[in-house]
């Protein structure tokens, strides 16, 4: 059993800035794409940012040049580094991994985190 835990997140003022993490737990071989999204109130689930196991990064226009995914393979461990944070960044951040390999070769498909909230308030 592998899981996708996401720590962090938390109440910043605007301007502000934050580093989550989601760190994959489990007998692990190896990871691919891994991705963050979010979900504010009342609106729907966005992908935020994704890096691929080899390093390349994409982003939504809304967090381009203000947030930064990065990952440590070797602690199978996804960041994202959110700097000028803006009211409209408040939302609960996910962590999404497409594919998790275990030691003993088991593949896990789409694994999602709890969430970790990030509140932008004055």
């Amino acid at each position: 059993q592998v899981q996708l835990v996401e720590s962090g997140g938390g109440l910043v003022q605007p301007g502000g800035s934050l580093r989550l993490s989601c760190a994959a737990s489990g007998s692990i071989f190896s990871i691919t794409a891994m991705r963050w999204h979010r979900q504010a109130p009342g609106k729907q689930r966005e992908l935020v940012a994704a890096i691929s196991a080899g390093g390349v990064t994409n982003y939504s226009d809304s967090v381009k040049g203000r947030f930064t995914i990065s990952r440590d393979n070797a602690e199978n461990t996804v960041y994202l580094q959110m700097h000028s944070l803006e009211p409209e960044d408040t939302a609960v951040y996910y962590c999404n991994a497409d594919k998790i390999t275990t030691r003993d070769l088991r593949r896990y498909l789409d694994i999602w985190g709890q969430g970790t909230l990030v509140s932008v308030s004055s």
